[in-house]
């Protein structure tokens, strides 16, 4: 048993620094819902947290955690500092967290250097975008019209999506998968090097993969909420193969 859980692929998800309580105490912690842990570990995969709390240089703490992991899960969470992208704070955009952002950025760049898989979901694409040099819609509503993909606080919204043929994405969730959405944010201008895989009915990219990569990929949904392994999966058989 020790020399197969040594085998397993190791799966780093970035998490956030937040105010918490549990039991008596009430204090900043390191949080994640557990159920990134669960997909991880349902598909074959050892989950391995990531703090954004890094003493010296981000870079270089980013390329020796990203030595010593097999792949990359870019976890939701609250919206990108606008500032990263070149953009001017909405009014509806969340406060920044600019060590989660340089963070994030720093693992994720680390990661594609070593081509090494990466899945990203909801911010993670987000994210993502953004190191390509793309841009974001800071509150989707404004440009639909509609809370579609978060019609309420705390609670997922059910969206149709409609995934490009021959793509990544469509061989492993097939051409009408329907995303639990949760955000108010989506990729505006599309990173260089990306590729659209997915959109929702009202054009909202919900899917991108990077151009080159092994195993590149990210989803503006949160298959994780919905306990939908498959995305997972593919990103544990993509880590054990390179390893």
């Amino acid at each position: 048993m020790r020399g197969q859980a040594l085998a397993l692929p190791r799966i780093g998800l970035t998490t956030s620094v937040v105010r918490a309580q549990w039991g008596p105490w009430d204090q900043s912690a390191v949080v994640i819902p557990s159920a990134y842990l669960d997909v991880v570990a349902q598909a074959g995969g050892l989950p391995v947290l990531l703090a954004p709390i890094v003493p010296g240089d981000v870079q270089v703490a980013a390329a020796m955690a990203v030595a010593g992991l097999d792949g990359l899960v870019l976890a939701g969470g609250p919206d990108i500092g606008p500032t990263t992208y070149g953009d001017a704070p909405h009014p509806e955009t969340d406060a920044p967290d600019p060590a989660r952002d340089a963070w994030e950025l720093a693992l994720l760049q680390a990661a594609l250097a070593a081509d090494q898989p990466v899945l990203a979901v909801c911010r993670g694409v987000q994210l993502m975008n953004v190191a390509c040099g793309g841009t974001l819609h800071q509150h989707l509503p404004e440009v639909l019209g509609a809370a579609t993909h978060r019609a309420m606080p705390g609670s997922y919204s059910t969206v149709p999506m409609v995934v490009v043929p021959g793509s990544r994405l469509h061989a492993i969730v097939g051409e009408a998968p329907v995303g639990w959405c949760h955000h108010h944010q989506a990729i505006d201008r599309l990173g260089d090097g990306l590729r659209v895989s997915a959109r929702a009915a009202d054009g909202t990219i919900e899917g991108v993969e990077l151009d080159g990569s092994r195993f590149a990929l990210g989803v503006q949904w949160h298959p994780e909420a919905a306990a939908d392994e498959r995305l997972f999966a593919a990103l544990v058989a993509a880590a054990g193969w390179s390893r």
